[in-house]
């Protein structure tokens, strides 16, 4: 009876550490899982709003001489699906950052900048003449933001799902909107005729 037991714990581990293959993928590849908002929806968006700016006549304009100086107010999340839009806006900065031609102050660090000054600033610890003091940091000349929505359509055997990105960019001087831009993607499901 015991041998039995072991016999059997023993197929069952057997069995269940061979249930699972793990492998890396390409992170760029197409993927086609779902309708749901996936990883190739991200890069697209994020690839046709940068490439949309940097291309626009005003955006060119506002970048000749200066890198201008921007905050991200963040994308609101209109769907029905839980999206994580600041992976968005991350990597919409980055390609802009990374394009040389903005800069960017993080809103989202404002706290954790203001307690390390404090220190800075008020603890014995700290060297005053290495201290960075107050009131000295940039402000943003240009906010951008947008709005992720869906149309969602579902008849039971087929289901579409119509996404679509809305940004801008606004001068905060003058609340102008220097750049605007949107980008659609709409992806289709078929269910078969046995359901799977």
């Amino acid at each position: 009876m015991k041998k039995s037991i072991i016999l059997v714990l023993g197929l069952a581990a057997l069995m269940s550490g061979c249930a699972n293959k793990v492998s890396y993928g390409d992170a760029q590849a197409v993927e086609t899982k779902t309708v749901d908002f996936g990883s190739t929806d991200l890069q697209k968006i994020a690839a046709d709003m940068v490439d949309s700016m940097m291309m626009s006549g005003s955006v060119a304009a506002i970048t000749r001489n200066s890198r201008p100086i921007v905050f991200v107010d963040g994308i609101k999340n209109k769907t029905s699906e839980h999206i994580d839009t600041e992976s968005i806006t991350d990597t919409i900065s980055t390609k802009m950052l990374n394009s040389g031609k903005f800069r960017f102050v993080d809103m989202t660090r404002i706290e954790a900048v203001r307690k390390q000054l404090d220190f800075q600033n008020n603890d014995a610890l700290v060297d005053k003449s290495s201290s960075i003091q107050f009131g000295k940091m940039v402000g943003a000349q240009y906010m951008l933001y947008g709005n992720l929505s869906s149309i969602v359509k579902d008849t039971g055997s087929d289901k579409d799902v119509y996404y679509k990105m809305t940004m801008r960019l606004m001068d905060l001087r003058s609340g102008l909107i220097e750049w605007a831009d949107e980008t659609e993607i709409r992806k289709e499901q078929e269910k078969s005729f046995l359901g799977f």
